[in-house]
């Protein structure tokens, strides 16, 4: 069977997300729900499947299990073809003895080289998997064929002030990249990197054999590989992406990224259909809002038993409000439970938690919207009857 792709797609999600605190104690990164019913994993991968990308490796990493296992064959995201697919690849090896982490970005990419060289491709192209956008990645690649790029890094107008969180691409007026910095005090222009990049492979190929022979290395695309080729006069050109993307990678990026979607004009449409995000389904039966129970502003996914009160608040598959329980701009993760008389205020709680009855969750009021003083509860904690827990605070096991 002739395995040749013009293009093969290197997913690296292996993050552990120290930033999200409680909510990765227990998983990776991109396995973390978002917008009631996906994982932030489910936008790169739905990205590939509309993009016509159909050979994906998934480099694991930080507990994988449950990454591994929602991804499975990668059949929600169309990736179980005979000719391509969903690809696991958690660090392994090539010795004998106990397996090797993957050392950085570059590195997790170069102990894949066998994975990849097999489907002989043109392009690869390397995604993050955790951020959240819409992006086709056919235009991506179109423009570095045009340009006959050798690295062609997709960028993302910032402010001037945010500019000093990113790597910052500075181009002449072809959008040819001329330097990168790495989180500038003093930024020149404010096109970010967006951390998805094409590649041609042989020129790729050599620069990650390269790096995995300096000792010196971080073996890191920003700070190692970006700047070789750059300091060799290779082809890099930045590629301008006009459209909506979130890096959730803190509590607060998290929580604004999903109180956006219950505005009268989201940012990010989930409900684009031509673009659809596809995610694995639960298949829960239908949500059931009993009589006298209050939902004003709210996403609800399948299985939810609302008895109480849930305002501009985001519930995913299968949680219970019980009678008299109030949540407010919070988020529910799967499973959980709010038991009668809780009320729960500028929250995010982890899947299978229990919350129990007459708690007071978060700020015991409504917020000043400026001051984002997030409640977390991690993943299966209980709290007892009455129990209380500040706004700002985290509960883990």
């Amino acid at each position: 069977m002739n395995r040749k792709k013009k293009t093969v797609a290197m997913l690296l999600a292996g993050g552990q997300g120290s930033r999200l605190g409680v909510l990765t104690a227990k998983k990776a990164k991109p396995a973390v729900t978002y917008g009631g019913k996906y994982r932030i994993i489910d936008f790169p991968l739905s990205n590939c499947a509309h993009s016509g990308i159909d050979t994906v490796g998934v480099l694991t990493q930080y507990r994988p299990l449950e990454l591994n296992t929602y991804i499975g064959t990668g059949a929600p995201w169309d990736l179980d073809t005979l000719t391509g697919g969903a690809y696991i690849l958690p660090p392994f090896s090539r010795t004998g003895d106990a397996g090797e982490w993957y050392t950085g970005t570059a590195n997790a990419i170069y102990q894949n080289i066998g994975f990849v060289e097999q489907f002989d491709p043109d392009d690869v192209i390397v995604l993050s998997g955790d951020h959240i956008y819409k992006m086709n990645y056919k235009w991506l690649l179109d423009a570095h064929k045009e340009k006959d790029a050798d690295a062609t890094i997709a960028v993302i107008p910032v402010s001037m002030e945010e500019a000093t969180r990113f790597g910052i691409m500075n181009t002449d007026d072809d959008l040819r990249i001329t330097e990168f910095e790495e989180k500038p005090e003093h930024p020149k222009n404010n096109l970010a990197s967006m951390g998805v990049y094409a590649f041609k492979w042989s020129t790729l190929r050599k620069y990650l054999v390269a790096d995995a022979d300096d000792p010196a290395s971080s073996n890191d695309f920003g700070k190692n590989i970006i700047p070789a080729m750059l300091a060799n006069g290779e082809k890099l050109y930045a590629y301008e992406f006009g459209g909506y993307w979130k890096d959730v990678g803190t509590i607060e990026s998290l929580w604004d990224a999903n109180m956006e979607l219950l505005t009268p004009d989201p940012p990010f449409n989930l409900y684009d259909d031509p673009w659809r995000i596809f995610s694995r389904n639960p298949n829960s039966p239908p949500h059931y809002v009993a009589g006298g129970a209050v939902v004003r502003n709210a996403i609800v996914c399948e299985g939810c038993s609302i008895y109480g009160t849930v305002e501009n608040s985001i519930l995913s598959e299968s949680v219970v409000i019980e009678k008299g329980a109030v949540v407010k701009n919070s988020i529910i993760m799967s499973g959980t439970k709010i038991l009668a008389g809780s009320q729960i205020t500028m929250s995010i709680i982890d899947e299978e938690a229990v919350v129990g009855k007459n708690c007071v969750i978060g700020a015991p009021h409504d917020n000043d919207a400026e001051v984002k003083q997030i409640a977390v509860i991690g993943r299966e904690i209980h709290i007892p009857p009455g129990g209380r827990v500040a706004a700002g605070e985290e509960v883990r096991s």
